[in-house]
């Protein structure tokens, strides 16, 4: 006895995956999806293995880490770390362009130093605590 696969369209395939239909077409043409099968329904359309669909791990914001692993984890502890030393660099930044005013140095010159725009040098500098 031959098994029937069960076949999904791209309409209950987003469905499946609780997205709009061309966000499906999209993961499918991105190789981020199962390929559809080299069969079409009796309308003409392509279909896809429903078991496929199922488990294959699902891209997007939405997507679960459950399966990414230890790996991943440790992935994600680094990269926060590297969030939070930006942040620090970020405020040395501020300082030694508030000491450069204090010093009369030119705003050009300063955000060429730092590696900003002349906007984001003077929105620092307007973002300053008071009194400094």
């Amino acid at each position: 006895m031959v098994a029937i696969t069960e076949t999904w369209t791209s309409d209950e395939c987003a469905r499946a995956w609780g997205v709009k239909t061309p966000t499906w077409l999209g993961y499918v043409s991105r190789g981020q999806a199962p390929a559809p099968r080299p069969t079409r329904d009796g309308e003409g359309r392509r279909v896809w293995d429903a078991d496929q669909v199922r488990s294959f791990p699902r891209p997007g914001a939405g997507r679960s880490r459950v399966g990414a692993g230890p790996e991943a984890e440790t992935l994600l502890a680094e990269m926060r770390e590297v969030a939070a030393e930006i942040d620090e660099l970020r405020g040395r930044q501020r300082e030694l362009l508030r000491a450069g005013k204090e010093r009369g140095l030119e705003i050009l010159a300063m955000a060429r130093a730092l590696g900003v725009s002349r906007q984001t040098a003077y929105s620092w500098l307007q973002d300053q605590p008071r009194g400094t």
